[in-house]
């Protein structure tokens, strides 16, 4: 997302009063003290307007999310007032357009918000680490575009919010405020029934776009402080049944975090950087991360730090290498987001392609993983990426992610990640292990930075005159054309054997990614035999019928979605070789439609598989392919 420079403001006096309507900010304030019926009401005094008519908008997408949001559903009681406090006529053009009669009059506008987190509403369905949550004096999930609007042609202005809060909360959040914890006297605010002593929180941004971009969540203090290199990195984290605290999750990602600063040239292009951490009790049909300049946000089922270790670092590493695409690379489309009428760029290869890449390659290259891990995570990609088009453009699915190609969306973190791969090992195998990806980026990031954008449609041609002229061929043979990546070829650079379509046997659970969905009973996630059409023998032997609902494997109840879900499966493919038999319980429809519930099962047996994508280190691996190979995965040669 964009960056924009923030200027402080050293002498800062705050006035809520709107006699004074030639300011050339926006003012918004926002009590957390008065929640009623589950909403918050938010307060905007208004920059300078002229005209008789003036547009105000809530978000329709947000950068990062790439998926339609609609924000102004949340917004109710929309007022535009006078200096005076007589309202102005207002217009609700669409879900998320409000015009303004008489605009030159406007003084303030006033609008109860409703959160996302548990609001009950038609359309899309907002991705969480992208929504607002308000559990009155427990925890509130600011991220502004769920709050906050802005005016047409108006969004490159300064934006002050005000948050009152009760002084038992804590704001955690990228941003640095102007003032926090000031007394509300300053604000002229009506007196809050609450009980607890309230103060305020003052944060200014340059634009909307950087408001947007810096998420807060307020909670009861949990926080820890990492130092690396020139930053200083925030935990804030807010677990409701204390499973999980912000220290643990320090230490856990406090190794990546080091191994990322030394992969990125031992300084970084921020100050201050945040992970914001939301744990849920509730039963999650999904859950993830989303990217910030200066933070980054996670909705995560609430377990034990033993049980996400891993995912979590590995989100963590994501996330945090954002801070150089799209920070500090971007293109003219990101630069100029439009909130309302996006155009979408070519470049989610690099986007999020290339960031997923790094996430994995930077712990085999410091040693939190092995080679063999790090060969079964790109194992894992090819094999998810055999789910989704391959005969497309990568450049075309990318600018229409928002539309024809929605739902390909999710393929950016496989093949984008293998596009990243490929164009590593090439720079290295041509550059004799001297140039990389890494590189690259760090490069590009000089070429360009945080204030200054490539246009969409000339990348491509930059790098290859930074680079080499095949790197200029693979882009037009595999990202701007549609043949399949080469990965044979790419593979045999390193000295690792690539194959495809090998015949073994195995054990097998029965069912694959293609077999099953999600679905919902009694409001928790669980998986379903969506087809049986390509059913190995062993699933075929245990009997499934399209839409069984699993809920055991083995007389063990099977836990909710999450990375607990996994680790279960991980132990029963592990107990198969010593077991007899294999059983599954199931909820199935009888003739009548009763759901009933059914135990399947079959005698354990090794059955025949056809695997694509076996990776092997070459045993004849030659000098050259080694110190390639050695170079790519940080093996001192």
């Amino acid at each position: 997302m964009r960056l924009s420079i923030i200027s402080f403001v050293l002498c800062f006096t705050i006035s809520f009063s709107f006699s004074q309507n030639k300011q050339k900010s926006y003012e918004y304030t926002v009590d957390l003290t008065k929640v009623q019926d589950d909403r918050l009401f938010v307060q905007l005094s208004v920059p300078a307007v002229s005209g008789d008519e003036i547009t105000f908008y809530m978000p329709k997408i947000i950068p990062g999310t790439y998926a339609i949001a609609d924000y102004g559903r949340y917004v109710q009681e929309f007022k535009a007032l006078d200096k005076k406090g007589k309202p102005l006529p207002v217009e609700k053009v669409d879900e998320n357009t409000w015009k303004i009669q008489s605009a030159s009059k406007l003084a303030k506008i006033t609008y109860w918000v409703d959160d996302t987190f548990d609001t009950e509403t038609s359309g899309p369905e907002i991705f969480w680490p992208a929504g607002t949550n308000i559990e009155d004096a427990t925890n509130y999930v600011i991220n502004a575009s769920g709050f906050f609007g802005y005016f047409d042609d108006m969004k490159n202005i300064p934006f002050k919010v005000n948050v009152v809060r009760s002084e038992n909360l804590y704001g955690s959040t990228g941003l640095i405020p102007l003032q926090t914890g000031a007394p509300t006297k300053i604000l002229k605010l009506e007196k809050s029934s609450s009980t607890m002593p309230q103060v305020v929180d003052v944060f200014r941004t340059e634009n909307y776009d950087e408001l947007v971009d810096s998420p807060i969540m307020y909670a009861q203090p949990d926080t820890a402080i990492i130092r690396v290199a020139n930053t200083e990195v925030l935990i804030g984290s807010y677990s409701p049944n204390k499973k999980v605290t912000a220290k643990e999750i320090a230490e856990s990602i406090r190794e990546v975090l080091q191994a990322q600063t030394a992969y990125l040239g031992g300084k970084l292009p921020v100050d201050k950087y945040a992970f914001i951490f939301y744990f849920t009790d509730q039963p999650v049909m999904s859950y993830g991360a989303l990217e910030h300049s200066y933070s980054s946000f996670y909705y995560m089922p609430e377990m034990p730090i033993s049980e996400m270790n891993q995912q979590l670092r590995d989100f963590a590493a994501h996330e945090f290498f954002h801070i150089v695409t799209p920070l500090t690379v971007h293109s003219e489309h990101i630069e100029n987001f439009d909130f309302n009428d996006p155009k979408m760029s070519k470049h989610l290869w690099m986007y999020e392609g290339v960031t997923e890449y790094f996430a994995a390659n930077v712990q085999v290259q410091h040693g939190l993983i092995s080679p063999d891990e790090y060969l079964n995570v790109l194992y894992e990609k090819m094999h998810t990426a055999d789910q989704f088009l391959d005969d497309v453009p990568f450049t075309e699915i990318s600018q229409f992610t928002l539309d024809k190609y929605h739902d390909q969306y999710y393929n950016v973190y496989q093949k984008g990640a293998l596009i990243g791969m490929c164009i590593d090992i090439k720079l290295l195998s041509l550059s004799k292990g001297q140039y990389d990806l890494r590189k690259l980026m760090l490069d590009l990031s000089k070429k360009f930075g945080k204030t200054k954008a490539f246009k969409d449609d000339e990348l491509f041609d930059v790098i290859t005159e930074m680079t080499y002229p095949e790197i200029g061929e693979f882009f037009t043979r595999y990202v701007a054309g549609n043949e399949p990546l080469p990965l044979e070829d790419v593979f045999k650079d390193v000295g690792v054997i690539y194959k495809d379509g090998e015949v073994f046997e195995d054990y097998s659970l029965g069912i694959t990614n293609a077999d099953v969905g999600i679905t919902e009973v009694d409001s928790k996630p669980r998986l379903q035999i969506i087809s049986t059409d390509q059913q190995n023998e062993m699933g075929k032997a245990i009997g499934f019928f399209e839409g069984d609902i699993l809920i055991g494997i083995n007389d063990e109840e099977m836990p909710d979605l999450g990375p607990e879900l996994g680790v279960f499966i991980q132990k029963q493919i592990q107990a198969l070789p010593e077991s007899d038999t294999l059983s599954y319980t199931v909820l199935r429809k009888d003739a009548s439609g009763e759901i009933q519930k059914i135990r399947l099962a079959a005698p354990v047996k090794k059955i025949q598989m056809t695997r694509r994508h076996m990776l092997m280190p070459d045993p004849e691996v030659t000098e050259e392919q080694l110190r390639t190979r050695n170079a790519w995965l940080g093996i001192d040669s």
